[in-house]
């Protein structure tokens, strides 16, 4: 599943506030499944442009928690998903999103998803659900860095790059990025062994006060950048000619409550690569800096 942003939206503003309402509005245009008449427990997602026509890894990873969560008692919260990409998902096709409720008990509950195209899996994953409770608490801590508003965007530092892949980032991608260290997007020495990098995300717009889409936008955003500690260890960038990149896998953990619509730093890094494969690593921490989510992905780059 492709893990590179969507594609330029048709007749693009140049006001700030109308570009970030567009955004939001193309988010809302996928993450709203509708139910299937007739066939309980499935639903249909409707998907973003993208420019080679495959599917947005982040955007099923967001609507397969969707579906789960529309199954399981309200008082349940999403903490924990695995899924594995399949096949590359084609965006001109619907996304079915058939629910297997596998376990209610009484605190937990597990549901099996799989998002189908043609009757095929493209992506299939098992979630967990909890009633809340108390117990230990302990976490990890946020670095020290640059807040967001002492930052450049993305849609800033790429104005004056002429490259579709610039523009795709600049105008199709529903999410305000702010890097707090240099972005592969332009050549630069290779970073150092075990570096992390730090990204600012948030959606450009107020999203409803609903728990569950939050944490499955969350998991949305959660495919954009973990591919860059890999790119920037060997001194890649993202239009590296001939360079192939998908993921693999997807797993994550949200710990703590999170509103998605403020923002949240992205921690990442990448702790090995071999065989054509890389695992990722991310940390997900509010502006407060509560550790509210963690994430983990193996991912494939392929070299000319």
């Amino acid at each position: 599943m492709a893990s590179t942003p969507e594609a330029t939206p048709p007749n693009g503003s140049s006001d700030p506030a109308a570009e970030a309402e567009g955004k939001l509005r193309r988010l809302l245009s996928v993450v709203e499944l509708e139910p299937v008449q007739g066939r309980p427990d499935v639903f249909l997602g409707q998907n973003l442009p993208q420019p080679h026509g495959r599917v947005f890894g982040g955007q099923v990873v967001c609507q397969v928690a969707l579906a789960a969560g529309r199954t399981v008692e309200p008082d349940r919260v999403l903490h924990s998903m695995h899924g594995y990409f399949l096949r590359p998902g084609d965006v001109s096709e619907p996304v079915e999103l058939s629910v297997e409720r596998l376990r209610d008990g009484r605190s937990f509950s597990a549901r099996r998803v799989q998002a189908l195209q043609r009757g095929e899996p493209i992506f299939s994953m098992i979630a967990s659900f909890q009633t809340p409770a108390g117990g230990l608490e302990h976490s990890e801590e946020m670095p020290d860095v640059p807040g967001p508003d002492e930052l450049p965007s993305d849609d800033e530092l790429l104005a004056d790059i002429d490259h579709p892949l610039a523009r795709q980032w600049r105008e199709g991608r529903p999410v305000e990025v702010r890097h707090v260290q240099a972005p592969p997007y332009l050549p630069a020495p290779p970073a150092a062994p075990g570096e992390t990098r730090a990204v600012w995300m948030r959606v450009p717009g107020r999203l409803p006060d609903d728990d569950l889409l939050h944490r499955g936008v969350l998991g949305f955003v959660s495919d954009y950048v973990l591919f860059e500690p890999v790119l920037r260890r060997h001194g890649l960038i993202w239009a590296t000619r001939g360079m192939s990149v998908a993921s693999l896998d997807h797993a994550l953990w949200w710990h703590r409550p999170a509103r998605v619509d403020e923002w949240l730093l992205y921690v990442v890094e990448s702790p090995a690569a071999t065989g054509a494969r890389s695992l990722m690593t991310g940390r997900f921490f509010s502006a407060d800096g509560t550790h509210v989510a963690s994430v983990a992905q193996e991912g494939m780059i392929r070299l000319p």
